[in-house]
């Protein structure tokens, strides 16, 4: 019987930071700057490209870039990093040349029309030239983000002890929030008051701009502040590699083939994704319609920069959901029973006042599954109304509602727990709530606890293959939410954006009589949700 292969290390993983602190902030800062970019991106994307003459049945197709970066990136960037000898480590030399690729491509987008002007000059030819070097931008962003992202989410579970792990995912989840809110935030503010042109002359501009370098100082720091052990040997030389292909082929064999629970999970998961996709890619330029539609002064619809205050009203309404967001992420642990064999084993201390009535409470929370299901529900119950939304103060609460969603996909970790512990007789380290975050744009990026002394490799290796199907069941509805938009703005909307495309002639616009196309995307992504809480309530007859 052949020795397994034991790997070989030099150096120990070490961070920078005399408190505990300050030693998880540093290792988690990066997700600030990621989180920001990843907002940026949703938030000012559609309206750019509305902006410079695409209709939103292409654009529905630009927006494939997501879902297949991160099908695509994540598990090709983690195989190559998790080999890798590099003196500086496996991870930092990822994030950091995703992150110059990042900002280089952030940059370029903001100045697309500049850079095409200055090398095509014939007016229709430069417009086709901006747009395809807009849409070549995204997806070269998107493929190096979800690079940046894979690595920086290893980063942190390589350099922290089993006993860390869930206060990572802590830090991790709270950056996360901050680089939303603070994303979002910018976009909300009149750059223009406060940097005046130097940044570039419009809110675009200026936000790629502040995005390149928040990407650049929080991935800079990071790499800065941690050291990692580096890699000699793997002691696989001599046995072989295990390919990417055979890593592929196993998660799809063993996705034909999930226990009852995982594979009802997973069914929930898809279905809702369908729902979420239109929500996070198109909201914003759904309320930027929606205001200057109707509650638009006059001088609103003829100014300069329409992109910029379609982005500022939808950035406004984001901040809501941000905020709400964050709240549920600190809150809704106190309130939700938790799964029994999840009980913390701390006991939240809850403020003094407040203590009686959360004893009182107790007897009454809900369930892990109910709070999942309300959730799918209230998701549906507002979505639902989009199409009869007139006012930007109706499609504000809206946007603001859908959220309570969140916090319950951070509890999927608890049934793959389950499964590595009774098959194998052992725990991989907790798979805690946290530990499963979700980024808008991504799939959710799940990572096990390893023992200071293992590789990856050796890691629970059946649970590393059922988050691989989770992740495929995230990124798959994207795929086919991209489609439905798709059919939804080819009926609808086939022409060019009348609020936006400004440039273009009024012929080519697409009328506003009918339904919002928008909005109908949302309505379906509705009926996709009440689909995903039919499947929750299933999943407590599933043993």
């Amino acid at each position: 019987d052949a020795m397994p292969p034991v790997s070989q290390w030099s150096g120990t993983p070490a961070i920078k930071g005399s408190t505990e602190s300050m030693r998880m902030a540093l290792l988690t800062l990066v997700l600030v700057g990621l989180q920001f970019t990843w907002g940026i991106e949703m938030t000012y994307c559609t309206p750019y490209l509305l902006q410079l003459g695409l209709t939103k049945s292409r654009i529905s197709l630009v927006w494939v870039a997501g879902p297949l970066s991160g099908l695509i990136m994540q598990p090709v960037v983690g195989v190559i990093a998790d080999r890798s000898k590099s003196k500086w480590g496996r991870r930092r030399p990822f994030m950091v040349g995703g992150t110059v690729v990042v900002s280089l491509c952030l940059l370029v987008l903001g100045w697309t029309k500049e850079i095409v002007a200055s090398f095509v000059t014939e007016v229709e030819l430069r417009k086709s030239c901006t747009i395809t070097l807009a849409v070549l931008s995204i997806y070269a962003v998107d493929f190096a983000i979800n690079a940046v992202q894979g690595s920086c989410r290893s980063l942190i579970v390589d350099t922290l002890p089993i006993s860390k792990q869930q206060m990572g995912s802590s830090w991790a989840s709270r950056m996360v929030a901050v680089g939303h809110l603070i994303g979002y935030g910018a976009g909300a503010l009149d750059l223009g008051k406060i940097f005046g042109p130097t940044l570039g002359d419009t809110q675009f501009k200026q936000l790629t701009a502040i995005a390149a370098i928040a990407l650049c100082v929080t991935v800079g720091t990071t790499c800065w502040a941690v050291t990692e052990r580096v890699l000699i040997s793997d002691g696989k030389d001599a046995q072989g590699e295990i390919g990417a292909v055979e890593t592929v082929t196993q998660i799809l064999k063993t996705a034909t083939s999930l226990p009852p629970r995982i594979a009802a999970i997973c069914f929930v998961q898809f279905w809702s994704w369908i729902g979420w996709f239109p929500f996070l890619f198109y909201s914003t330029t759904w309320v930027g319609e929606i205001y200057l539609r109707y509650d638009a002064p006059v001088e609103a619809r003829q100014s300069d920069d329409t992109l910029g205050q379609v982005g500022r009203i939808g950035s406004m309404a984001l901040i809501a959901f941000s905020t709400i967001t964050f709240a549920c992420s600190v809150m809704l642990p106190w309130f939700v029973e938790a799964p029994q064999d999840e009980k913390p084993g701390f006991t939240p201390r809850p403020p003094t006042r407040l203590a009686p009535m959360l004893i009182e409470l107790e007897k009454y929370k809900p369930t892990l599954l109910t709070t999942w299901m309300i959730s799918h529900c209230i998701f549906a119950g507002s979505m639902i109304l989009a199409p009869f939304v007139t006012s930007l103060h109706g499609a504000t609460v809206l946007v603001s509602w859908a959220i309570t969603c969140w916090a319950p996909f951070t509890f999927m970790g608890v049934e793959i727990n389950k499964i590595s512990t009774a098959g194998n007789g052992h725990s991989y380290g907790h798979l805690n709530r946290d530990s499963i975050e979700l980024e808008a744009g991504s799939s959710p990026v799940l990572h096990l606890a390893h023992f200071p002394d293992e590789t990856p490799a050796s890691t629970g290796e059946g649970s590393g293959v059922y988050l691989g199907i989770l992740n495929l069941y995230t990124t798959l509805p994207q795929f086919v939410g991209t489609f439905i938009s798709w059919a939804v703005f080819s009926i609808l909307e086939p022409g060019k954006s009348p609020e936006l495309a400004k440039e273009a002639h009024p012929d080519e616009h697409h009328s506003t009589d009918g339904p919002n196309g928008i909005a109908v995307c949302l309505f379906i992504g509705a009926i996709s949700a009440v689909v995903a809480a039919y499947a929750t309530t299933r999943l407590r007859h599933i043993h």
